[in-house]
């Protein structure tokens, strides 16, 4: 749950969410550096709710939804909808 609870790592499961594919780390808009972006890929790496593999030198990312679902189930959908709100409540 501690994963989920920062703003951009949020932002990074809705998107991988809505893409329809597997996305490399430089294509998420997120409003930190990209040693702070690095981070947060590791956290959610780390705590299982994306895998991230190489395609030659690009680290590509999807989300784990058939594991999380399994495990904690209701979880991912509650959070993508979190998201879906906040992304429309942004100016």
């Amino acid at each position: 749950m501690e994963a989920l609870a920062d703003p951009a790592r949020r932002k990074v499961v809705h998107t991988l969410a809505h893409s329809g594919a597997d996305l490399s780390c430089g294509s998420f808009d997120l409003p930190v550096g990209r040693s702070t972006s690095s981070h947060h890929f590791s956290v959610l790496r780390a705590a299982g709710v994306v895998r991230q593999y190489y395609v030659g030198t690009t680290k590509m990312n999807t989300l784990r939804t058939e594991e999380l679902e399994q495990r904690f189930p209701g979880l991912l959908t509650a959070v993508i909808a979190a998201a879906d709100t906040e992304a429309h409540d942004i100016p």
